[in-house]
């Protein structure tokens, strides 16, 4: 009896232990596979875009965001090996949503400044702007940027165009109209609210060629207003990511992936 019992005992304490093993490897299982998903996540850099600003960025009709920062950006993380998740983010909060950590990366025709320099980071240029002036078709009596010194303009709150307008102007002044989107600034002035909009000209292009009944009129005016060239901005201090962009960017310009993209949301050659 002793040795029955012995050997039952022995037989039991091998099953407890292999179902210990058991439970210990669907437990290692179970974490490894919840664990996944998460890691996955970390690995997708969120790109906060303000899809009102075509042809750079907007919806498309399935509501997801394309443009030409969209194909540049996406060229650049197929050659660094980065993925990503671009997300419509309104322009009011766009550097509120990096600095907070929201979004990873900003792709939404942003003008490098020496401002905008002290709370972000840059990659290295990817797109070269300029202001453009949009009138009514027909109006003589503005023919360059001072004069509008006295009529009533409208921008998108907060860019470039926005600065320079405040720069003639004043910063309080009654005159300048703003507005969240350039589109919106644009059916401003096709409705005689304001005299004149002042905005990036890829942007003022697009919208005047995509709205052929507009009667909106386009005036460059080199003499005023600078070269602007745009940046991917990443959180301040974040060298590992901006070395992936700058070197996916030298990357597409190399291979001619960039001059193709340029030319089929812009037409010619750069």
């Amino acid at each position: 009896m002793k040795q029955v019992t012995s050997l039952f005992f022995c037989i039991s304490n091998m099953t407890l232990a292999l179902l210990l093993c058991a439970c210990d490897a669907k437990t290692s299982s179970e974490t490894a596979t919840a664990s996944a998903p998460a890691q996955a996540a970390e690995s997708v850099y969120s790109v906060g875009t303000d899809a009102s600003y075509a042809p750079f960025e907007y919806l498309n009709n399935k509501h997801e965001v394309q443009g030409f920062d969209v194909d540049v950006l996406t060229a650049v993380a197929a050659k660094e090996g980065l993925k990503l998740r671009f997300v419509n983010t309104p322009w009011e909060g766009i550097f509120v949503s990096l600095a907070q950590g929201d979004r990873d990366i900003l792709a939404s025709a942003i003008t490098i400044t020496d401002e905008r320099k002290q709370s972000v980071d840059f990659s290295d240029p990817y797109f070269e702007a300029r202001q453009l002036i949009a009138i009514p078709a027909g109006e003589k009596g503005i023919r360059n940027f001072h004069d509008l010194k006295s009529r009533r303009v409208a921008v998108q709150s907060g860019t470039t165009g926005d600065e320079v307008v405040q720069k003639l102007k004043g910063r309080t002044s009654p005159d300048i109209k703003r507005f969240e989107s350039m589109p919106l600034a644009l059916k401003e002035l096709e409705s005689g609210g304001v005299d004149a909009v002042v905005g990036d000209n890829g942007v003022v292009t697009n919208y005047v060629e995509n709205n052929p009944g507009s009667g909106i009129a386009m005036i460059e005016d080199a003499g005023s207003f600078a070269p602007e060239y745009y940046g991917f901005a990443v959180h301040k201090g974040n060298a590992v990511l901006l070395a992936k962009l700058n070197a996916g960017l030298a990357a597409i310009r190399a291979d001619g992936r960039y001059e193709a993209i340029y030319r089929k949301y812009f037409g010619g050659a750069r």
